[in-house]
């Protein structure tokens, strides 16, 4: 067990990762929506993955050696079970609903998260507060107007069911990634993490029939890879990694009403997409609901004499 507030620089600590998830992430809807221009959703995300997992597991294997690596049978697949949850379920289905919506409209479909998180603590008999169930209700009421008609924006229904599903499978792995056995060593969990979750990326990729044409990718694509690799999967998702395991959860999900900001506008100014009355609507509903469940939370374990522990 790790507690969430182990040293003084604990709260630097904690703000700096957020800023990171808070501004990288948001830029990542854009990224993928470059790189599926001319690359196959699935195994762009794979060799996505894969690459970061080899990129950082070859950085701790020179500085901690394979000492960093070691961990339980247990703890090995917890890894792997929420890798598989997060990135081949989450962000695998966000590329492939991103060939269909608009990215600023995913990731505020994505901002569901939270709101998620509150109902598998329900199935867990955790009973939340009555304003952090409101803010469920209020949340979801946002997602079913973004849903109607695509937001009044030019988006297939079946694009928005895989926003949806995605985003219920990247709750499921969060919930579970504090709850189950994960590898004591943050950067080997994410190394395993990448690698599973990308290679069960390149396996739905390939049984889809997805196929990879070198010739056919442009610059713009490989460069919207090369950033989602270095800058979102390296930094972005160890951050939130980190995160999981030094920070109260209900934190945690504060992201997820600070990308979907930063996505719409960067798919404004740089792919010119179109933001209709009902997004910006349903979106400020979701956002709402999501800011009263966290807001919420926060102050009941301000009020709770016992520090919350996450286990990794």
């Amino acid at each position: 067990m790790r507690a969430n507030t182990p040293d003084g620089r604990a709260p630097l600590l904690v703000w700096g990762a957020l800023a990171i998830v808070y501004v990288v992430w948001g830029s990542t809807y854009l990224g993928i929506r470059i790189a599926i221009e001319t690359m196959p959703p699935m195994l762009s995300g794979a060799l996505r993955f894969v690459t970061a997992a080899l990129l950082l597991g070859g950085f701790l294997l020179i500085k901690k050696g394979t000492a960093a690596f070691r961990m339980s049978l247990p703890q090995f697949g917890g890894a792997a079970l929420v890798g598989l949850l997060l990135l081949t379920g989450g962000n695998g289905m966000v590329a492939v609903a991103e060939q269909h919506i608009s990215s600023g409209l995913a990731a505020l479909l994505v901002a569901s998260v939270p709101l998620w998180l509150v109902v598998f603590r329900i199935a867990a008999r955790d009973r939340p507060a009555v304003l952090t169930l409101a803010g469920v209700l209020v949340g979801f009421g946002g997602v079913a107007a973004l849903s109607l008609n695509g937001g009044g924006a030019s988006a297939s229904t079946g694009g928005i069911v895989v926003i949806l599903v995605a985003s219920l499978s990247w709750s499921i792995g969060s919930f579970l990634s504090g709850r189950i056995p994960m590898p004591s060593n943050v950067w080997a969990a994410s190394t395993v993490e990448m690698l599973v979750g990308g290679a069960g990326l390149a396996v739905a990729g390939a049984s889809l029939g997805e196929r990879f044409d070198v010739a056919a990718i442009s610059g713009r694509s490989w460069a919207a890879l090369a950033y989602l690799i270095l800058v979102g999967s390296l930094v972005g998702f160890t951050a939130y990694t980190w995160l999981l395991g030094n920070a109260p959860i209900s934190l945690v999900s504060t992201y997820a009403y600070v990308n979907p900001v930063v996505a719409v506008i960067l798919g404004v100014l740089v792919v010119n997409e179109h933001v209709t009355a009902q997004i910006v609507a349903g979106g400020a509903v979701i956002l709402v609901g999501v800011a009263l469940v966290v807001s919420t939370e926060r102050r009941s374990k301000a009020r709770t004499p016992v520090p919350e522990k996450v286990r990794v």
